[in-house]
């Protein structure tokens, strides 16, 4: 059975506190699924590029690699850059399988979240 990646691939920010924000998230992925290998990448700005991340997937004996936009909105990294990421990545192993998941978008669970800011920012500004 081929071991599957998982590569969150995010914006990528000057400010490390807004990058290390990814490698959060690919933390909470790996104590909460069973993918053993879970890189972060970044698009502008930030090491490691996606073509790097991918690199290191496959050094790690990904068969399979799922890309995963975090992405709030479809913009042009969403729709052009990302893919062409993924095409390059084909070309380059072309032994890995590779796929695209969605971006977050709208999603009833960021409201959820957004909810839970709004709860906070009132609260801390004793508004309830």
């Amino acid at each position: 059975m081929k071991k599957t990646a998982i590569l969150l691939m995010s914006h990528g920010s000057r400010i490390a506190e807004a990058n290390n924000a990814a490698y959060e998230i690919a933390e909470m992925i790996r104590a909460a699924s069973a993918f053993e290998i879970v890189e972060v990448a970044f698009r502008e700005m930030h090491p490691p590029d996606i073509q790097s991340a991918i690199d290191r997937c496959v050094a790690q004996g990904a068969g399979r690699i799922l890309l995963i936009p975090y992405f709030l909105f479809v913009g042009a990294h969403v729709r052009e850059d990302l893919p062409a990421e993924m095409t390059l990545a084909q070309q380059r192993y072309p032994q890995v399988e590779f796929a695209m998941g969605n971006h977050l978008g709208a999603h009833r669970k960021l409201a959820e979240i957004v909810i839970e800011r709004i709860d906070e920012g009132l609260t801390a500004n004793g508004w309830q």
